[in-house]
């Protein structure tokens, strides 16, 4: 495990470097179709990340699990001599890789978020709230995260999980990296996510940012107002590319497979 030990890396394919940062309690395998068609071109990173899908928590066993994450990250490239990757981060990941991009603008060449806002708080918990509301209910969902019986923990997630992604027979391997993920580690990044708004940080990204959000019709919102949303939320980064893709929940790579890898292909090209 490399550095702090916060991540793993499988690495894939000779090119340019693009690294892969999958979301929370996911596996790096959640990638794997995206991987084998970058292989051909680039050299791809496979983050796993410590403590998720069964890897021991190991370096994420305590402390703040994105920023440490984007800390570590930062030395892996200087370590190995990475010159400007390309990042590429689902959900968690995406707030990963935008702690990066904005904290270490030295290290990051191209920079792609997947369906994550920079203010997750405002569109998981609703707008306007006060710092110390947001803080409470978050220690709140921690605390249920970590305590829940496991069957009703199960039953919890399995309902998320139906939610987040359309793609029927993905549920099952999405539910199974939750369930056997350290509970302790997903419910300090949950509530990390929470109380982090990056929202000031991002005038500090100086790489190229595209920004993919998912819409379908069972979505709580018309795309017209989901698209306000996104284009509000990211407005403070100028010059960042937000693409809606349709007919999709929040795994994008799964929902739609053929139009995400068209639209890395694009950004990687850019």
């Amino acid at each position: 495990m490399p550095l702090s030990g916060r991540f793993t890396v499988e690495t894939r394919g000779e090119g340019s470097d693009v690294i892969l940062i999958p979301g929370l309690s996911c596996s790096r395998e959640i990638w794997a179709p995206t991987a084998r068609a970058l292989a051909r071109r680039h050299r791809v990173h496979l983050i796993q990340v410590a403590g998720f899908a069964g890897a021991p928590a190991a370096g994420n066993a305590e402390g703040a699990v994105c920023a440490g994450m984007a800390e570590a990250l930062a030395d892996y490239m200087a370590a190995e001599g990475l010159e400007a990757p390309a990042v590429i981060g689902h959900s968690m990941g995406g707030t990963i890789g935008m702690m990066l991009a904005a904290r270490r603008p030295d290290r990051v060449g191209r920079l792609m978020v997947v369906d994550m806002v920079p203010n997750f708080a405002a569109a998981a918990l609703g707008r306007g709230q006060a710092p110390e509301a947001i803080a409470e209910k978050a220690a709140e969902i921690r605390r249920s995260i970590e305590s829940l019986p496991l069957d009703q923990f199960a039953a919890q997630e399995a309902r998320t999980i139906a939610d987040r992604v359309l793609t029927e027979a993905a549920r099952p391997v999405l539910l199974a990296d939750d369930l056997a993920s350290d509970r302790a580690v997903i419910g300090r990044s949950m509530e990390e996510l929470l109380v982090t708004d990056l929202t000031p940080e991002l005038p500090k990204i100086t790489a190229p940012t595209t920004v993919l959000w998912a819409w379908n019709k069972a979505s709580p919102a018309p795309a017209a107002v989901f698209g306000g949303w996104y284009q509000a939320a990211y407005a403070p980064l100028k010059g960042a590319k937000i693409v809606r893709i349709d007919d999709s929940a929040h795994f994008i790579m799964v929902d739609q497979p053929a139009r995400f890898l068209t639209e890395v292909e694009t950004f990687l090209a850019g």
